[in-house]
């Protein structure tokens, strides 16, 4: 087998235990709905790793997302609010979130900046922005956004998927085309291979490295809009630690932190996987949710040890390529 393949072999192997071991134990377990729900219920979450995906492939990291989301949901709110036509709402937050994650990859590329202190520092301001709309929930009763959240398409009988469900599939999707079928995908793991070597071979490494900021803002941004749609409200508080989610997501998904290696359906799967944690334990109904954590924080782990014999053993001229 690929070495390169052996991060996302563990991930997908991973969910399959975890899903035989709920059909074994718990009657109903195996049902479409229920495997649907782990992606209706995780759907901009999914969203948001699939942009940090392409930021931690380029070795860079954005903790700025969860706040990203909040301010999305706050700025959808007022506007509805105010009158705001939803759609128009809804682009314009996107161009927002595009052009907060551009201004961090710019500061990062254009002074050699840490991506963890911009983009920390880009969460607090986003967070920041997000109380001085208002300290208060903010309720959507627009009723295109309200349709929105109760529509649901079938997909089988018995079950359904909502269309934020349908949306994170479509970027998911589309990210795969982009990571292993354009030059912005392939420039973006031959930056995170080496970046000297990514000059040498004439690629646009400044340009590329804004670009996955941008898009990581861009995606944060249309995770803000799906979560509206989920939760029918701005509030400030929405999606605190979700960027914590996010990376976990990725790594568990067979992403190396060091960049240059990793798929985005193996982030898909990696939701799926937190997904699928949280619902065996809802199925098991006398564990605590904070059981989530301790599971999450234990594959982390082990999966980052998985990593280090990953890249003890793979050149690292090899981790480079798509």
């Amino acid at each position: 087998m690929n070495r390169r393949l052996l991060p996302l072999t563990v991930t997908i192997a991973l969910f399959i235990a975890m899903a035989v071991f709920g059909a074994i134990r718990y009657d109903g377990f195996l049902s479409p709905q229920v495997f649907l729900n782990l992606l209706i219920d995780n759907a901009f979450l999914c969203i948001v790793a699939v942009g940090m995906t392409f930021v931690i492939l380029s070795g860079g990291i954005d903790l700025s997302v969860g706040a990203v989301i909040a301010l999305t949901t706050m700025i959808s709110a007022s506007l509805l609010d105010a009158g705001w036509n939803p759609y128009a709402a809804m682009a314009l937050v996107l161009v927002l979130g595009a052009s907060f994650g551009a201004l961090q990859g710019f500061l990062i590329q254009r002074f050699n900046l840490a991506p963890f202190l911009v983009t920390l520092a880009g969460m607090f301001l986003a967070r920041g922005c997000c109380y001085l709309i208002s300290t208060e929930s903010i309720p959507i009763d627009d009723a295109t956004y309200a349709a929105i959240a109760q529509a649901r398409i079938p997909v089988g009988p018995g079950a359904s998927l909502t269309i934020g469900g349908l949306i994170a599939l479509a970027v998911v999707a589309i990210a795969m085309r982009i990571a292993h079928s354009s030059e912005f995908g392939r420039t973006v793991y031959a930056i995170g291979g080496g970046e000297s070597s990514a000059r040498l071979m004439g690629l646009a490494v400044d340009s590329t490295r804004i670009g996955v900021y941008l898009l990581s803002g861009a995606c944060a941004a249309l995770g803000g809009i799906v979560m509206t749609f989920y939760m029918l409200s701005g509030y400030s508080l929405h999606a605190v630690g979700l960027e914590l989610d996010a990376i976990a997501a990725v790594v568990i998904g067979g992403t190396l932190l060091a960049g240059g290696v990793g798929y985005v359906a193996g982030t898909l799967f990696g939701v799926l996987i937190l997904g699928i944690i949280q619902t065996l334990i809802a199925f098991d109904g006398s564990l605590s949710s904070w059981w989530t954590k301790i599971v999450v924080g234990a594959l982390l782990l082990l999966f980052c040890l998985l990593q280090r014999l990953f890249e003890g053993r793979t050149p690292r001229s090899a981790q480079g390529t798509a």
